[in-house]
């Protein structure tokens, strides 16, 4: 035997050294997509995840000292208990509301808005946290006479409120269907609250429009027990409520102020639309949760007009209702809402989003890991198989003495190639079945090979 076939014999042995424990390169190749999905994962949670709510937000509410005011003074202290700080602004009402909402330069993140305000404005932008309250319109005419029509003010001097205002809107919206319309023998005078009731005390108009804080109790009891002075019976009103969705049929009933006197002495029909928590479709849901907790705090006690409990309330006019207030008034707050405070359960809610997708990857991951690390191992082995089924077949189709020497030298590189491979423990049975068979191949050719 001659020198270099005992070398060839000899490292037959020397693979003992390349068997190693795990293949530390071949496990970070199979963990690698696994890793990079997870990853994947994280960022897309992060980028489409809800950010945290912010700390500060903006109503516009109303005049100073009306009712919008009021309540929204209310919601501000409730909101603090949790820690976010509302910021009240004041405006000329309902109208002036809407138009900042819709304006984006403007941050405003929710208002108070009368229904009928919108009617042939584009408020796609715009969402309901609910109804909060019903806000009646209250026609205070002098005439020895009932009206019975609003068509029977024309040529007469009304009071309407300002510009602007929800109650000014609604009755222009209200006498133009009754044939009334500005520049005509009817005379509109921007009279609102106090200033309209005295103008219809003192006879320099002849009815006045009343809305929301224009019309208080005491101003309304002054005005119903003064002589000549009448209130407005809708008798129309279920007509005017099909014909303006946004506008509802309600009853004063008989005696409700005064009860002693019969004040008013029969039940009188009204007609007024509901005031709406309206905010930006980007108002984040856990807010939306606190600002529609806020208003059950505020507005769910009785009135003349409204039953325990009866607001707020998911009542869809021209402002579609956002999914957020939609889960709320169906399920109420979720359980972390429900359990936690407001700044722990907005932590441990946007942290569930992000661990739960990589949770749902990372268990079947690791499941299929091992089986991705096997095939890595393994296909190594097979390589070296589909080699040398090729070159037995090479030979097996008798080549010329030079070619069967070409083949016999891959065999001789195949086997030395396969010698320097790092192969785990695990896989050292299936590494010396490749080097036997390897050996055979190269052993049983070269023979016959030689006995030529």
């Amino acid at each position: 035997m001659d020198h270099s076939e005992r070398i060839r014999k000899l490292s037959h042995l020397r693979p003992l050294s390349r068997l190693t424990g795990i293949s530390l390169r071949d496990l970070l190749v199979s963990v690698l997509p696994l890793v990079l999905l997870t990853a994947a994962v994280i960022w897309l949670a992060f980028w489409y995840v809800q950010p945290a709510p912010p700390k500060n937000i903006t109503i516009s509410a109303g005049p100073p000292g009306s009712l919008f005011m009021t309540h929204a003074e209310k919601y501000r202290k409730i909101l603090a208990r949790d820690g976010v700080n509302l910021r009240v602004i004041p405006s000329q009402g309902s109208l002036d509301n809407l138009q900042r909402l819709l304006n984006p330069n403007l941050r405003v993140d929710l208002a108070f808005v009368q229904g009928g305000v919108a009617t042939g404005m584009d408020v796609s932008s715009l969402v309901s946290l609910g109804s909060v309250f019903h806000e009646p319109l209250l026609i205070f005419y002098r005439s020895p006479e009932p009206v019975t029509l609003l068509s029977g003010f024309a040529g007469k001097k009304l009071a309407i409120a300002p510009e602007g205002s929800g109650t000014h809107m609604l009755a222009l919206i209200l006498l133009k269907a009754n044939g009334i319309e500005p520049g005509g023998p009817t005379e509109l005078f921007s009279l609102g609250g106090m200033d309209a009731a005295k103008a219809l005390l003192e006879g320099r108009v002849d009815a006045a429009f009343l809305m929301g804080d224009s019309a208080t109790p005491p101003l309304m009891k002054q005005l119903l027990w003064t002589p000549g002075i009448r209130l407005f019976d809708f008798q129309q009103s279920a007509g005017y409520s099909r014909k303006f969705p946004y506008l509802l049929d309600l009853d004063l009933p008989m005696g409700v102020f005064d009860f002693g006197k019969n004040m008013p002495p029969q039940d009188i029909h009204l007609i007024g639309p509901t005031v709406e928590l309206v905010a930006r479709n980007k108002l984040h849901p856990a807010l939306s949760d606190l600002l529609i907790e806020a208003a059950r705090e505020v507005h769910s006690r009785p009135t003349l007009l409204q039953k325990a409990n009866e607001f707020p309330a998911p009542l869809e006019h021209e402002f579609i209702v956002s999914p957020d207030a939609k889960r709320f008034y169906n399920s109420g707050k979720s359980f972390l809402y429900r359990r936690l405070p407001f700044w722990l359960a907005t932590l441990v809610d946007r942290t569930l989003v992000v661990f739960v997708p990589i949770v749902v990857l990372l268990i079947p991951g690791l499941k299929v890991l091992p089986a991705i690390y096997r095939w890595r191992i393994k296909s190594r082995i097979y390589r070296w198989y589909g080699a040398l089924i090729a070159i037995e077949r090479d030979i097996l189709a008798h080549p010329s003495n030079e070619e069967r020497a070409e083949l016999l030298a891959r065999l001789d590189e195949i086997e030395a190639q396969v010698n320097k491979m790092k192969m785990p423990l695990a896989y050292a049975e299936q590494f010396y079945v490749l080097r036997d068979h390897i050996k055979f191949v190269s052993d049983r050719y070269r023979e016959n090979a030689e006995a030529r």
